[in-house]
């Protein structure tokens, strides 16, 4: 049986373990509930990934092109963060 790979935000659920500080789990218990604790998790980690992703596009693009000003990088995120949430389509990580 081959194994199947997933994109970041596809596939079935999987359990992991996490340790948070006793103060940030109350905190987000309190926010959302403990139903929606997954799920408020789940959002977090895939929004630090798609910063990570456009950070590293961003640092690709000034290495092979130079320096780009601060409104361009703000334009850049808005811009990726418009796309990828209408179109739920991840960028590969490089």
């Amino acid at each position: 049986m081959s194994e199947m790979s997933y994109g970041v935000g596809e596939g079935p659920a999987t359990r992991v373990s996490l340790s948070l500080p006793e103060g940030t789990a109350e905190a987000i218990r309190r926010r959302v509930g403990k139903r929606e604790f997954s799920a408020f998790i789940t959002e977090a980690v895939e929004r630090e990934l798609r910063g990570q992703i456009l950070d590293e596009y961003l640092a690709d693009y000034e290495r092979r092109e130079g320096p780009i000003s601060e409104q361009s990088g703000e334009r850049a995120r808005q811009v990726f963060d418009e796309v990828f949430a209408e179109e739920g389509q991840w960028p590969a990580a490089s």
